[in-house]
């Protein structure tokens, strides 16, 4: 992949290896989706996985979306 920008290299980059928190699967109305945690049961919607097709039309389902669930308790 070749990327042209006038940019400096190292504001491109930046961030690029830095760690990321482990993405969350949850299945929830018949989607499997992985969702990045923000806080004690919440999360924001990366991608879905599996879905119904309908699914991916709804604004719900759409990647940014805040999706609520329950944390399991031990």
């Amino acid at each position: 992949m070749t990327l042209y920008t006038s940019m400096p290299l190292e504001l491109v980059l930046a961030g690029m290896n830095d760690e990321r928190e482990p993405l969350i699967e949850l299945e929830q109305d018949g989607a499997l989706m992985q969702l990045a945690p923000l806080a004690p049961g919440i999360g924001k919607l990366v991608r879905l996985v599996h879905a119904p097709l309908d699914h991916y039309l709804n604004p719900r389902f759409q990647p940014g979306a805040y999706i609520v669930y329950s944390s399991p308790t031990d």
